[in-house]
């Protein structure tokens, strides 16, 4: 699995389960949210990694 914020390099390098993170220099977070925010958005980012890590796949799949 990987979480990326470019998609289309994950697929070049042949990852099977990419879960697109929020943006090159903040990517599992956004200093710009409060606090409480912030923690909900990385929360939901690691839940969906764990998500795809669960799931059965057959070829790359991006996990939006």
């Amino acid at each position: 699995m990987h979480i990326c914020t470019i998609t289309p390099i994950s697929k070049t390098v042949g990852a099977n389960r990419i879960v697109p993170a929020i943006a090159i220099p903040h990517p599992f977070g956004n200093p710009a949210l409060s606090h409480e925010e912030e923690k909900a958005l990385r929360r939901s980012i690691v839940e969906k990694g764990l998500r795809a890590l669960c799931t059965d796949v057959a070829e790359q799949t991006i996990f939006e």
